[in-house]
């Protein structure tokens, strides 16, 4: 009976803690020249080009990306986009299974997960050609 329950509290400790959170040199070691898609509540949400000098491309897997850059603030990654300036702040974690990453504003929490990484490049469409 004792070992049932420690088995169950060992695993709610890994399922409860996510893993390490990652500062500005440790998030661009992992994801410098790689691409990151994620996923929320079991669906694909979005992918992240990881370029060089904090660049990003972003797109919600519909052929249009966004170009922006990263950079760290309070212990957060914030991201600023071309068409969208205002941060967007994450807490970045290296969980077990991959990458985690919880939005820090006011509208609420939205926590997505790393479903892929690879060293290919984001699909994008070129830009939008007059009728």
């Amino acid at each position: 009976m004792r070992w049932v329950f420690i088995l169950i509290v060992g695993l709610w400790g890994s399922i409860a803690g996510a893993g390490e959170r990652l500062d500005a040199e440790a998030f661009d070691t992992l994801t410098q020249g790689k691409t990151f898609y994620y996923g929320e509540s079991g669906q694909p949400y979005g992918a992240e080009e990881y370029l060089d000098n904090r660049r990003v491309r972003w797109s919600f897997l519909d052929g249009q990306c966004k170009e922006g850059h990263w950079y760290e603030a309070d212990g957060m990654i914030c991201f600023a986009y071309e068409d969208a300036p205002e941060p967007h702040c994450w807490v970045f974690e290296q969980g077990a299974r991959g990458l985690i990453a919880r939005f820090m504003g006011e509208t609420g929490a939205t926590e997505l997960y790393e479903m892929q990484q690879t060293r290919q490049p984001l699909r994008c469409k070129g830009p939008e050609v007059g009728v």
